[in-house]
């Protein structure tokens, strides 16, 4: 017979590792004392060992009951209170009194009926299964849950926000080659005070599956820096964070890197092609000089046509006009000559 201590281990070792509502909710001196008369009726000899087996077979192994106690947020009190108006009459009646194992199952399976028609009308935590991307932070709760599916757990004795953490979507990073890039892994609610950050990061490509990460960094910092990011950098970074070994949440952050060169060209024609406008005009800076000392200092490729033309007929004017001004005083050079010629020759 095991004396008071001894029955606590037994307690234990029968529900360490296995817990249920009543675990949650009946104290354990009452368990000791609900099973403390029970006969096993084929040997008539009493064996509390036995009774907590089969409340461990009625309640704590029992899916209706656990699927009872999946009450919302702030019901766990309503909860308790009926498990407790099954149980505690019991435990008063069986109290330092024998009886056979087979009316403790038929009044535990009775209570445990009981127990799940009266639970299952609490409102439920069950919209916990949205999960929609564009949705992802809006429905938080304070401690890092969503709080319209938070619900309580009787495996674990307290409430959990669905069965798996919150991925929120990729958030696309741009950088260049050799620059300095930060990711903060940062949410729009409280944190808790004992907080693990986890990093991990998938070279190339972008994605959200898990088998494709691999850890770089485990922590409490939530900044993620990278001195000077090369090409290498490029690929979805993940950040988790934990709190008492419960992931509380996943964000996702694509980082792009650009070659220096690409940055480079791309900057400048980027530059030309803004500073240009429809028919060649350049756009004028604030506070900078009149629209009219910048076509002075900056023509247009018209413009500049236009004026080379002119200059080129103007040139080939000059040269006509020069020949036909020179051309008859050639002539009577030549006249001359002849005339000359013919005084000497005759």
């Amino acid at each position: 017979m095991c004396t008071s201590a001894l029955w606590l281990m037994c307690v234990s070792l029968l529900f360490g590792t296995s817990l249920s509502c009543f675990q949650c909710f009946v104290d354990v001196q009452d368990s000791l004392r609900l099973c403390w008369g029970h006969i096993l009726t084929e040997h008539n000899i009493r064996n509390v060992d036995a009774c907590f087996r089969k409340l461990d077979r009625i309640f704590n192994n029992h899916e209706g009951v656990i699927e009872a106690g999946r009450v919302g947020e702030g019901y766990e009190k309503q909860m308790k209170e009926i498990l407790n108006a099954e149980i505690l009459p019991m435990t008063e009646e069986f109290d330092k009194k024998l009886n056979n194992d087979t009316v403790y199952e038929e009044r535990l399976q009775t209570a445990a009926d009981n127990f799940i028609a009266a639970a299952s009308k609490l409102p439920r935590g069950e919209t916990c299964l949205w999960m929609f991307p564009s949705m992802c932070i809006s429905f938080m709760h304070p401690s890092g849950f969503q709080s319209a599916g938070a619900v309580y757990n009787c495996i674990t004795c307290q409430y959990d926000s669905c069965e798996f953490p919150l991925d929120c979507p990729v958030k696309e990073i741009k950088t260049t080659e050799n620059s300095r890039s930060r990711v903060w892994c940062d949410v729009p609610f409280h944190l808790p005070s004992d907080i693990e950050v986890i990093w991990r990061f998938a070279e190339e490509v972008k994605t959200q599956q898990l088998d494709q990460f691999k850890e770089v960094t485990a922590g409490v910092d939530r900044l993620y820096s990278i001195p000077s990011t090369s090409l290498q950098h490029q690929g979805t970074y993940q950040c988790e964070i934990y709190s008492g070994q419960r992931s509380i949440v996943r964000l996702y952050y694509y980082l792009t890197v650009t070659p220096q060169v690409v940055a480079g060209h791309t900057e400048l024609q980027e530059i030309f092609d803004l500073s240009l406008l429809p028919g060649g005009q350049l756009l004028p800076a604030p506070g900078g000089p009149p629209h009219s000392l910048l076509l002075l200092l900056h023509p247009s490729p018209l413009l500049l046509t236009a004026c080379l033309t002119a200059l080129l007929l103007l040139l080939f004017l000059s040269l006509g006009a020069l020949f036909w001004s020179s051309a008859p005083e050639q002539t009577s050079y030549a006249d001359q000559e002849i005339d000359g010629d013919g005084d000497l020759g005759f």
